[in-house]
């Protein structure tokens, strides 16, 4: 078949495009696109290709793995190739997979399959000569890696010698725990250096050092999920191969199963969706591979990939987009936050339109500005945020954001306080959207919980002049509420009804409720416990707040502030007026050696987890906080401490490392 001038400038266009983001992703560690515009561009090429065959290349894209390897490594040849996994992306595609196998098999019973986490990490092998590590290799392009044998040394979760004297190439990928990938970028911004965009790049970046120490350095997490030839005394299925690399030594995904036929593909990739947020890792969907190693044999390969095995990949959580304009929102403690209006793009599986850009700061450090070509991230039920600006994509005509010096709802003067990242209406529950807001809050089920009042019955309230803050809520009557827009008669009394029933709370709650910047429900929690009634909580000062458990200076002053504020002590006295009480609450105060002291944990202790530090100190009365003060009493550093060290040696804090903090608390 002739294939047009159009299709074939296309195809090579498309292997241009691929060619350069493969370099960019695997030897660089500096993507420029997504991964699921990089899976739509291949799978353009690859349909492209299917339609005219004489497209196809030996060099294309499709055919092959990754990319070369830096010619700063020394180059290692993969005896048994290290192929890529052909992918699919709806329930359709997987249960093609699966009919596919199936008539591969001649077979019309249902499969068995080992299904596991697709990790999203960089491949490696390992090899090992009689129990000990010899060699470890970077995918590369699939026939050569890179020798990153002693950056992989410094992997704790790589065994350098099995249980048992045995040789074998172990395959797996190389990661950063979602907890270790926080930790590195808070050391990178308290060094002042650039922050890793995902766990991917960090570990792909830390992995990939010329000098092993800097790896050391960064704690990086290893998972196998097969070998490059399978052993014959572990046994005769996928499944049975990882459980005998397990009893090596080599850590393997805990989440594997073994299922049967499409249901059970199925069932399991919505099971690990479901626990997607949850997991310590970052996965960015399953595969599925046929469990039996005689029927893998059967099945065989194609170019780049086995017939045996398929990825599920999740919708994707992060895509590419246009920002179409950049508004400004209005909270309820005042707070202006610049929202990015977006073209509709299918991210996590919702198409988004808007995603924060959280303040003025980070807007001028990620430069976004109207016009621009956009990364947008969403995890799970989290409010989608712009990650990163594709500036090589910019127009001349992008417009630069400038946060409004007048409240755009009240036209009230916007100020941003010293050391704050927040710029705020300064008119406090006189802005008709703060009021809204406030009164919103106030009325949520965690809150008072008052149910029938919601938004558009807040906005007639609001804006007819009948409700100006939450104490107006208790005057209203059935008759006034029973003229409002579609209420009615039996709405007026439902709403009337669970006002009154809202008077019986309990004292976290209304603290709560109140909507005080900073504290949450934990908060109110902390301080209903610590101070027992509401007088003692309004008349104490911040440094009698930072006592509480988990409250610091910043939620502390911010406490202080709103009850020394006379319309709100106004309002406060109201609602109690109105009859708001709550049973009685026995203080709950620290007791113990360390009571009253603020400690601060830094770097990486020997033994002790960070949680396993603060739990010891707070049994003991102590409080950890998160920064260092002139109210701080002790300063606990471990290896790679970061500012907050320094920042103790010159305030002349006491410093101590974990023995000395152990030998404090005994």
């Amino acid at each position: 078949m002739a294939v047009p001038a159009e299709i074939a400038a296309r195809a090579r266009q498309l292997r241009e495009q691929l060619e350069l983001h493969n370099i960019r992703y695997y030897v660089l560690d500096r993507p420029l696109i997504s991964d699921a515009e990089y899976d739509r561009l291949f799978r353009e090429l690859q349909e492209l290709e299917s339609r005219y065959p004489s497209l196809l290349t030996p060099d294309s894209p499709t055919q092959r793995v990754g990319a070369a390897p830096l010619e700063a490594f020394r180059q290692v040849s993969h005896r048994v190739p290290m192929l890529s996994l052909n992918n699919a992306f709806s329930d359709e595609e997987a249960a093609a997979f699966d009919r596919r196998v199936r008539e591969g098999l001649e077979t019309a019973e249902p499969v068995e399959y080992a299904v596991e986490p697709k990790f999203d990490g960089l491949a490696v092998s390992l090899s090992y000569r009689e129990g000990r590590f010899v060699t470890g290799a970077t995918r590369g392009d699939g026939a050569t890696g890179e020798d990153v044998t002693l950056n992989l040394r410094t992997v704790r979760a790589i065994p350098l010698r099995l249980t048992r004297p045995v040789s074998l190439e172990a395959r797996g990928e190389v990661l950063m725990l979602k907890a270790d990938f926080e930790a590195l970028n808070r050391r990178q911004r308290d060094k002042g250096e650039k922050e890793f965009a995902n766990p991917r790049n960090a570990a792909a970046g830390s992995l990939r050092q010329l000098d092993s120490r800097i790896t050391a350095q960064r704690r990086l997490a290893f998972f196998a999920y097969g070998m490059a030839e399978p052993i014959p005394e572990a046994g005769r299925r996928h499944s049975e191969q990882l459980d005998y690399l397990a009893g090596l030594g080599l850590p393997v995904a805990p989440e594997r199963r073994v299922v049967r036929g499409v249901a059970g593909l199925l069932d399991y990739y919505r099971s690990i969706g479901a626990r997607r947020d949850e997991l310590p890792y970052q996965v960015d969907g399953v595969v599925y591979k046929v469990n039996e190693l005689a029927l893998q044999e059967r099945l065989g390969y194609v170019a780049r990939a086995p017939r045996f095995a398929v990825a599920y990949k999740f919708a994707p959580e992060e895509a590419v987009t246009r920002v179409a304009a950049i508004e400004v929102q209005v909270g309820r403690t005042g707070a202006l936050t610049p929202v990015a209006r977006l073209e509709p793009v299918f991210v996590g599986g919702v198409t988004v339109t808007n995603a924060t850009l959280h303040n003025e700061d980070e807007v001028r450090r990620k430069d976004v500005r109207v016009g621009d070509t956009v990364v947008v991230r969403r995890a799970g039920d989290v409010i989608p945020e712009v990650v990163r600006v594709l500036a090589e994509r910019r127009s001349q005509d992008a417009v630069a954001f400038a946060m409004p010096k007048a409240c755009p709802v009240c036209g009230s003067a916007v100020v941003r306080g010293k050391d704050e990242a927040v710029s705020r209406c300064g008119a406090g529950l006189y802005c008709p959207a703060q009021r809204k807001q406030a009164i919103l809050h106030f009325v949520s089920r965690r809150a008072m919980d008052i149910d029938g009042i919601g938004e558009k019955l807040v906005d007639q309230l609001v804006d007819q002049g009948m409700v100006a803050n939450p104490a107006d809520l208790y005057r209203l009557t059935v008759p006034v509420l029973a003229r409002l827009e579609r209420m009615g008669e039996k709405s007026a009394a439902n709403a009337v009804a669970a006002i009154e029933a809202s008077k019986h709370t309990t004292l976290d709650r209304f603290i709560y409720a109140l909507g005080i910047r900073n504290v949450g429900e934990a908060t109110a929690k902390d301080l209903a416990r610590y101070f027992g009634d509401l007088g003692s909580l309004m008349a104490a000062d911040a440094d009698s707040l930072e006592q509480v458990p988990e409250v610091g200076p910043v939620v502390a002053r911010c406490v202080a502030d709103f009850f020394a504020q006379p319309h709100n002590r106004e309002v406060i006295d109201s609602l109690l007026a109105q009859g708001i009480a709550w049973p009685p609450v026995v203080p709950e105060r620290p007791i113990g050696a360390l009571a009253g002291k603020n400690f601060v944990l830094t770097g990486t202790l020997p033994h002790l987890s960070r949680e396993q530090a603060k739990a010891l100190i707070e049994s003991r009365g102590g409080k950890v906080v998160a920064s260092v003060s002139g109210k701080t009493a002790y300063v606990v550093a471990g290896a790679d401490p970061g500012g907050k060290y320094d920042k103790a040696r010159e305030r002349g804090v006491i410093i101590l490392d974990e023995a000395g903090l152990l030998k404090l608390v005994e």
